[in-house]
């Protein structure tokens, strides 16, 4: 089953916030105030009617005749005014059936009757319509000043967030000149700034811990060099015979172990620069291949003039070469099209901690693919890349489309020349 994940931003998510706040807050207030307002007519008018036939009972006591539209005994007197009228008292009632209301009032008189006055007030609870429309409008302007305060104050926190995701790439990317509270800029101390200053000390801190284990790398590959070429020297010197011929596979073996070390501490400290010439990709790929694996077949697509280094770009080919012949199953094949080089082999495919993460130094993946190993050749093969401004991708071929499995290493080199840390471009795979 497939979960559709709903991705918004951070400044709707405030927004939507504020605004649900601000609508319940005004529809809050609208029923408050319109429920006083209803209440406060309606005792007013009780007041109003009560008043009205205590004049008129007076004035109907004085001369006999009824004012104010005052009856004597009416029909459809409510029966709670009868009883008070029964009881001697005067006495207000209230019929409301959600429209206007009715408002009675009643008092008894000597000769025992009951003088009554009922009125609707149908133009003064008309003010309530005239409020009702008035809080709408108040609901709905608050409702949209918090989208707009939403907008405002949310659009503020995301840009600053996104600065600081950006830096965070470029941290990520090798750029240690980079500081996320550099990048997200301004005057505000809030949680942002906090984010901003932790990242920073993080990536200090491992950018220290990085450049200390490379130094020690390289220190050890570099004091290995002296003796294990001394020891090599040594091996070319004893006679011939199978041991001598181990010790001198041996001794080549840690001389290359050594070699790729200080490769790989070079191309941590991002010291490396890229000598740039003009090449033929198409006839540059198929010359050098056929030098490191003549078993390998070159395709060539469409050819295309590259700016890039040679030598670098040998080194890359060689590695995924050897790499496909030591791990995997021919036949092998190198295709070129345009400015994408790619590298087959048939065999297991890549380990999924690599399609994961990355090739790592030192970890040689699966026992099918790299029971064996330093984990040293790709790691160089990403580092060169690097260099170049070139990405290198890895995948596993689909065995659901008819091509068989095995491992498939795509670098794409640029279309400008790299700086001097090496970009990643942004490349459009083809369908």
């Amino acid at each position: 089953m497939v979960k559709l994940a709903l991705r918004t931003g951070l400044r709707w998510k405030v927004t939507l916030a504020i605004a649900g706040v601000s609508a319940l807050v005004a529809v809050a207030l609208s029923l408050v105030v319109h429920n006083a307002a209803r209440l406060s007519m309606l005792d007013n008018a009780r007041d109003v009617v009560d008043g009205q036939v205590q004049v008129a009972q007076r004035y109907y006591e004085s001369t006999g005749r009824l004012m104010l539209r005052a009856k004597i005994d009416d029909p459809a007197l409510p029966r709670p005014l009868r009883e008070a009228a029964s009881l001697g008292q005067r006495a207000t009632y209230l019929q409301d059936s959600g429209g206007n209301p009715q408002v009675w009032a009643s008092v008894p008189l000597r000769n025992g009757k009951i003088l009554s006055i009922h009125t609707r007030f149908q133009d003064r609870f008309a003010i309530l319509d005239a409020l009702d429309r008035a809080l709408i409008i108040g609901s709905v302007s608050v409702v949209l000043g918090g989208c707009a305060l939403g907008v405002l104050i949310g659009g503020q926190l995301s840009r600053r967030l996104r600065k600081a995701a950006t830096a965070a790439r470029k941290l990520a990317d090798g750029d240690s000149g980079v500081r996320v509270r550099d990048a997200i800029g301004g005057r505000v101390r809030d949680e942002t700034d906090d984010l901003a200053r932790a990242v920073d000390g993080m990536a200090e801190a491992l950018q220290d811990r990085l450049e200390a284990e490379r130094r020690v790398t390289a220190d050890i590959a570099h004091e290995l060099r002296t003796p294990v070429t001394g020891l090599l020297t040594a091996a070319e010197l004893l006679p011939p015979g199978r041991p001598t011929e181990l010790v001198r596979d041996r001794a080549q073996a840690m001389r290359t172990l050594v070699e790729d070390v200080l490769e790989v501490a070079r191309l941590d400290g991002f010291a490396e620069r890229a000598e740039l010439q003009e090449i033929l990709l198409g006839e540059f790929v198929q010359r050098r291949v056929g030098i490191l694996e003549p078993r390998a077949q070159v395709t060539v697509v469409r050819d295309a003039y590259v700016s890039t280094d040679p030598r670098r770009l040998e080194r890359i080919l060689g590695n995924l070469l050897v790499n496909a012949v030591k791990y995997g199953k021919g036949p092998y094949e190198v295709t070129v099209e345009g400015r994408v080089v790619r590298v087959r082999d048939h065999g297991p495919g890549f380990p999924e901690e690599l399609l994961r993460e990355g090739p790592s130094r030192f970890r040689t993946g699966s026992e099918d693919r790299a029971g064996k190993g330093h984990g040293l050749g790709l790691t160089i093969a990403a580092g060169q890349a690097r260099v170049l401004g070139a990405r290198l991708t890895f995948r596993n071929a689909d065995p659901r489309f008819g091509g068989g499995t095995g491992a498939i290493a795509v670098l794409w080199l640029p279309e400008t020349s790299p700086t001097d840390t090496g970009t990643f471009p942004v490349i459009q795979v083809p369908d």
